[in-house]
């Protein structure tokens, strides 16, 4: 008993035939890697417009200081190093740190920050002049009437 239909070399086997070869080959082939990288010669990478810059201290994987104030990480918290590799938050708690971060626009949570070299240190950002400081003048209270 002969369970094997006898073979047919027809011109659609063929053109499938190569069509797999042709899609496996496609998947062999590795993905170019989609990182952000800076332009060449610069050392200061793009930050999205939203970005703030502050001084962060991570207490635990959940909690943060960003000047000075307790700020709450979203589940998602991505750190990058300064040469945007990912850095476990665990290896950097008591740290102090400069930073941009990017706050979760509906929950508030910090959700990526981005530790800065000493090239975007000096450039000037929206949020660095707020400052925390542990003092204060007595100028700095309003006046009683």
């Amino acid at each position: 008993m002969n369970r094997c239909l006898p073979h047919r070399d027809s011109r659609a086997t063929r053109r499938l035939a190569a069509l797999s070869a042709a899609v496996l080959l496609s998947l062999a082939q590795p993905a170019t890697a989609q990182t952000v990288q800076p332009p060449a010669g610069t050392s200061v990478r793009n930050f999205p417009e939203a970005a703030q810059r502050a001084t962060l201290i991570v207490n635990s994987t959940v909690e943060a200081q960003i000047n000075g104030k307790v700020q709450r990480m979203a589940p998602g918290m991505r750190l990058f190093n300064e040469n945007n590799a990912l850095v476990p938050l665990h290896t950097v708690i008591g740290q102090r740190l400069r930073v941009n971060y990017v706050l979760e626009a509906s929950t508030g949570m910090l959700i990526t920050a981005w530790i800065l070299n000493t090239s975007e240190a000096a450039l000037k950002r929206k949020g660095e002049d707020t400052g925390f400081f542990n003092f204060s003048f007595e100028s700095d209270k309003p006046a009683v009437r």
